[in-house]
């Protein structure tokens, strides 16, 4: 009688890495954080996010920060590890939410708030004007444009940065009293920014245009 051969099996694909995140200056400069493997997380990228930081010098030191679309914290952890004085932190992934918090734990930080919630539904409630914000929304969903508009209700100091990062081929609506101050551009996306004016007529520097 013959035996049957036993079936042959696929090979294992290998495990795939866990992310990581670096730190890039500051307090915690280069300590590595994990991050999940979640659909459409997508940290800025170490080149920009040192052209920003160093854009933001004499900014981020006492800062208070607001970084809606959280997702892996390389802004708002990044602005934190350089001296910002607070941070809170919105993402509406519960998962993701999870991990910053345990990563905020890791690095014994405890002047931010992580808020699990949708960017601008959080942007519809009681507004706290931040100094510092950031603005990464996913790709090609039409979110820049309405969450800048919305930080306009009591979100931002008079003379706020805000950085927006969109993909390459969308020129942002912002609102009509934000200058542009710098750009980056790196793989598809493209990183801005802006200052908030405090009075019409007044350039980002402080002189009159």
């Amino acid at each position: 009688m013959s035996r049957r051969r036993p079936a042959s099996r696929a090979p294992k694909k290998p495990a795939r890495r866990p992310g990581q995140l670096r730190l890039i200056g500051g307090e915690h400069r280069r300590r590595r954080l994990p991050v999940l493997d979640s659909p459409g997380l997508r940290p800025t990228p170490d080149r920009v996010r040192e052209t920003l930081f160093n854009w933001l010098s004499g900014v981020t030191p006492g800062a208070r920060v607001l970084d809606l679309f959280a997702g892996t914290g390389a802004l708002g952890l990044e602005a934190l590890s350089r001296g910002a004085a607070g941070a809170v932190l919105v993402e509406r992934d519960a998962r993701v939410a999870r991990a910053l918090v345990d990563n905020l734990a890791t690095l014994d930080i405890t002047r931010a708030e992580v808020v699990v919630d949708d960017a601008l539904r959080h942007l519809a409630g009681p507004p706290r004007a931040a100094t510092l914000a950031f603005v990464d929304p996913p790709f090609r969903q039409g979110l820049a444009g309405p969450c800048c508009e919305a930080l306009e209700a009591g979100w931002l100091d008079d003379e706020a940065w805000i950085y927006v990062e969109t993909e390459s081929e969308l020129d942002p609506e912002v609102p009509a009293g934000w200058s542009l101050h710098r750009e980056v551009r790196a793989g598809d996306s493209t990183g801005r920014l802006y200052r908030r004016r405090s009075t019409p007529g007044e350039s980002p520097d402080g002189d009159a245009c």
